[in-house]
C-alpha cells in the first residue's frame, strides 16, 4: 500500500514562493501519473498540476506560469514549485495519482497560507 506524505507548506506573503514535496512509499509510484491537488475551506478538492511518468505536465489555468510540477522517480517524490503566490492559492495541498479512479489513500496534506 502506497503512503503519501506531503510537506513544505507554510505561511507566506503574496508574491512569495514555496516548494512542496510529496514522498511516496512503494515502487509502483514510478509508473503512475501524479498530481497535486488543493482544497480551500468550503470548496471541493481541485487538481492544480499533474505530471505523467514521461514528465509531460499540465496545469490548471489559474497557476499556469507560476507553478512548476516535477518528479524524481528514483526518490519516489513529486514536487511543486510555487512562485508569485496569491491569497487565492491558500489551501491544503495534497498529492495523489492523476487520471485514474483507483487513487492512493490521501495523505494529510500540507497547509499553504498566503497573506495579502
Amino acid at each position: 500500500q502506497v503512503q503519501l506524505v506531503e510537506s513544505g507548506g507554510g505561511l507566506v506573503q503574496a508574491g512569495g514562493s514555496l516548494r512542496l514535496s510529496c514522498a511516496a512509499s512503494g515502487s509502483i509510484f514510478s509508473i503512475s501519473a501524479m498530481g497535486w491537488y488543493r482544497q480551500a475551506p468550503g470548496k471541493q478538492r481541485e487538481l492544480v498540476a499533474a505530471i505523467t511518468n514521461g514528465a509531460k505536465t499540465l496545469y490548471t489555468d489559474s497557476v499556469k506560469g507560476r507553478f512548476t510540477i516535477s518528479r524524481d522517480n528514483a526518490k519516489n517524490t513529486v514536487s511543486l514549485q510555487m512562485n508569485s503566490l496569491k491569497p487565492e492559492d491558500t489551501a491544503v495541498y495534497y498529492c495523489n495519482k492523476f487520471g485514474v479512479f483507483d487513487l492512493y489513500p490521501w495523505g494529510q496534506g500540507t497547509q499553504v497560507t498566503v497573506s495579502s
